[in-house]
């Protein structure tokens, strides 16, 4: 079925294009490089995964409660509205919440895909170009996988939200080489990981906790990638230069902070625009994750050397400074152990039924 049938939206613009900007740049020194990007770069390659195979798409998920969300994590919870709602009208919220959620997820994945392919084309240095292919296909798989996920569980997509396009847009517009780095691998991928990670922590659903713990496995060595080139380079900047990139973080932090309400979900609904984005704002839940979603951003351009005196004061705005101090390193290595835990318990279950089956038949022979 084409992706265009299974959108909320009856009008939906097909391609989205964006004018390059900026130089491609070639490097002649292949003999040497930054010890911590080869080694992030050798790290990409050793990890490479395949989504159709690791992943168990076998398993079943019900469309009308696809992550086990509970009564009062849903926005309308404890309204008029929620009252009226049957169970079936429930479990169609439901739905709709997750499909906006994972949709949001991939369009930020394909984002993802084209500013790696960007960062390999105008990063002046050998081993940044090196590590951005490899990112490139991580954010490949990604895309596939929660485009995969969306068609075959859930049968609905959302269009990409308006906030979300428009910091793309930004990004990729800005002729300097440095943006993407800044754009995606520090807001929008440090944003998707605190976002994939609240999911993945509180979802008792075996195929959507797979997905996400998989690719926040990857995500956390491209956030890596990015404070390494970033910090490098931002010690190089005039305090003007740095101001200009603490402005873009700021409009992008703040986008992506209304981004994060899902009124289009209460819209199809029947809800007014301007009660969905009152609701939206009145629901404790909504507020947490909000807040608890920059964990892993504020930390990370506070480590690259943006913290000047306007970021910090919106930060504070926003609620979210205290974050600054949070380990993003022990964040990111949690992110890995979650993984590969849940590769060891799968596996270890998966050969505890093969041997199970092979002494039924056995016990049968004899």
């Amino acid at each position: 079925m084409s992706t265009h049938e299974l959108y909320t939206k009856t009008q939906v613009e097909p391609n989205w294009q964006i004018p390059a900007s900026g130089s491609a740049r070639f490097s002649w020194e292949y003999d040497e490089g930054r010890d911590r990007l080869l080694a992030l770069y050798q790290k990409g390659k050793d990890k490479q995964w395949d989504g159709a195979k690791r992943i168990d798409w076998s398993l079943e998920v019900d469309p009308y409660d696809p992550l086990g969300t509970p009564d009062e994590a849903m926005t309308l919870y404890g309204t008029p509205h929620w009252a009226k709602m049957t169970d079936r009208d429930r479990g169609e919220l439901r739905k709709h919440y997750t499909s906006w959620q994972f949709s949001q997820f991939l369009h930020g994945e394909q984002g993802a895909m084209v500013c790696a392919a960007r960062i390999v084309e105008s990063a002046p240095d050998m081993d940044a170009k090196f590590y951005s292919a490899t990112q490139t296909m991580d954010e490949a798989r990604h895309a596939e996988i929660y485009g995969r996920f969306l068609h075959e569980k859930i049968g609905m997509l959302y269009p990409i939200n308006d906030n979300l396009q428009a910091l793309l847009g930004d990004t990729l517009r800005d002729s300097r080489w440095d943006m993407p780095y800044l754009g995606m691998q520090v807001l929008i991928e440090g944003l998707a990981l605190a976002a994939f990670g609240m999911i993945r922590d509180t979802t008792d659903k075996p195929l959507p906790k797979q997905i996400l713990a998989y690719v926040m496995q990857d995500e956390a060595r491209h956030v890596a990638f990015g404070r390494m080139a970033l910090r490098d380079y931002y010690k190089q900047l005039t305090d003007a230069e740095l101001r200009e990139r603490e402005e873009f973080v700021i409009e992008g932090c703040y986008l992506m902070r209304d981004r994060l309400r899902g009124v289009e979900v209460l819209e199809n609904f029947g809800i007014a625009r301007k009660e969905a984005e009152e609701l939206s704002e009145q629901s404790e839940f909504l507020t947490l994750f909000r807040q608890l979603l920059f964990s892993r951003i504020v930390p990370c351009v506070k480590d690259i050397g943006l913290w000047g005196k306007r970021l910090q004061k919106a930060y504070v705005d926003m609620g979210v400074f205290e974050m600054g101090n949070s380990n993003l390193d022990l964040l990111m290595s949690q992110d890995e152990e979650i993984a590969e835990q849940l590769d060891r318990e799968r596996f270890a279950q998966e050969e505890q039924e093969r041997v199970a089956e092979v002494e039924s038949a056995i016990a049968d022979g004899a």
